[in-house]
């Protein structure tokens, strides 16, 4: 399956838009003898310092500090001390921003499950070692491609997943989108169609 590349305008966008227009996108894991290629179907966008759920909230701090870099890069950080979390920077460099991929749904190659941020790490190996990483590279380990667009009636939008103590609005604010009727989706999502942008 040939698709084309991501430019690096495109992460440019608000964090909001980038993780809608990123379901039915290709993530491409390398590695030295062989590839995988799964289809994004579940985002969550996380955008500036206000986003009281944000790594980027406040001021920046050695982990967060990716985030007010140039869009287009990884961002990977460890949830709770043990599952890895693969994002994407978006939006000009000085807004923290990113889109955390939830789930994929894998198209070429043999996998065990990705239906979670934390099973897609562990099933496409990306650790720390995958961090600022050009995901719009030809080259690089991991790689986004642009796929097939998911037509929004077939698109679900509600709020994100694990956000434990998070002051409203930022708690059930709707930031998580998903493909409606996807096995791979993870737990939790709920059934309201999204509302065209």
């Amino acid at each position: 399956m040939d698709s084309a590349f991501f430019s690096g305008d495109f992460f440019l966008q608000n964090a909001e838009l980038v993780a809608r227009h990123l379901l039915g996108a290709i993530l491409v894991r390398r590695w030295p003898d062989h590839e995988v290629r799964c289809r994004i179907v579940e985002t969550e966008a996380y955008t500036g310092r206000e986003d009281q759920a944000s790594h980027g909230r406040n001021h920046p701090t050695p982990r967060s500090l990716p985030l007010y870099g140039e869009p287009g890069l990884s961002y990977v950080y460890r949830s709770r001390g043990i599952h890895w979390m693969f994002n994407v920077v978006c939006e000009p460099v000085g807004c923290p921003a990113a889109v955390l991929i939830r789930a994929v749904e894998p198209i070429k190659g043999e996998l065990s499950p990705t239906d979670g941020p934390g099973k897609l790490c562990k099933a496409l190996e990306i650790d720390s070692s995958h961090h600022q990483l050009d995901v719009c590279s030809a080259q690089g380990p991991v790689v986004l491609l642009q796929g097939t667009p998911v037509p929004n009636h077939q698109v679900c939008r509600g709020p994100r997943v694990g956000m434990g103590k998070t002051p409203e609005p930022w708690y059930s604010c709707e930031r998580r989108w998903w493909v409606a009727g996807n096995r791979y989706v993870s737990r939790g999502s709920g059934l309201r169609p999204e509302e065209a942008l």
